[in-house]
């Protein structure tokens, strides 16, 4: 992936019926990362964070408006500073760039999230 600040970040998929969770991450690798978007079904919250090695102080936001069994589209801009995750129902999250890199060239969607379109604009 190569995705530079200004780019959007477009997901479409389904939430597992029986899902708990799903995790989208953005970053250089699986030790680096800038985005770690967790939604958490058994919490009803967002978890979001960044990992340098360790994992840093988490941010949550318990606006869940989605659910396990629905069809969902995120989009996620990638800014310098910022990411914003925009939400199906189109309500923002916002988390800051605390690594401070410019360019991403990892990607993995894990969890209970079938990922059916991936673009990049």
């Amino acid at each position: 992936m190569n995705m530079k600040t200004g780019i959007t970040l477009k997901i479409k998929g389904k939430i597992a019926d029986d899902a708990k969770g799903f995790a989208i991450e953005l970053g250089q690798s699986a030790d680096k990362l800038n985005l770690h978007f967790n939604p958490r079904f058994n919490e009803s919250t967002i978890v979001c964070n960044s990992r340098d090695g360790n994992w840093g102080k988490e941010q949550r936001d318990n606006h869940l408006s989605f659910s396990p069994g629905s069809e969902v589209k995120f989009t996620v801009t990638f800014e310098k500073d910022k990411f914003l995750v925009k939400l199906p129902d189109e309500y923002t999250v916002t988390f800051p760039n605390r690594l401070g890199h410019d360019h991403l060239n990892y990607l993995v969607v894990k969890g209970g999230l079938k990922v059916s379109s991936l673009k990049i604009e």
